[in-house]
């Protein structure tokens, strides 16, 4: 089973860049593709971004195309979501996963502590 732990998150002004991080240990992160997902306050739990953790492939959420970068570190098992151009819509608790294939449906049922991002104008 993968583990995910989740850092960086922060308060922010809107236009301001942040980058997550989240260390992936356990069962063999290569065979997964990981992403990014979040959660702002009083709404579901929502898809943000993929990788392969093989060839690189990505998949974003149309509402941060262009913004967010998800990146990946295989020597080191991290995996990276580098946020530019902030909004405070972008406002969330965000959390790392596996994912069925690279796309917005978690591999998994157990999500971390995740990582409190605050975007204020």
């Amino acid at each position: 089973q993968v583990q995910m732990g989740e850092s960086g998150g922060r308060s922010v002004q809107a236009g301001d860049s942040l980058r997550l991080s989240c260390g992936a240990s356990g069962h063999s992160s290569k065979s997964y593709a990981l992403g990014w997902f979040r959660q702002a306050p009083g709404k579901e739990r929502e898809f943000v971004a993929a990788i392969s953790w093989i060839d690189g492939s990505t998949a974003y959420a149309d509402s941060v195309k262009g913004r967010f970068t998800i990146l990946k570190e295989n020597s080191k098992n991290m995996l990276y979501l580098q946020m530019n151009s902030l909004k405070p819509e972008d406002t969330a608790v965000y959390y790392c996963a596996p994912t069925v294939g690279v796309g917005p449906t978690p591999a998994t049922h157990h999500w971390g502590q995740g990582t409190q991002v605050t975007v204020f104008t």
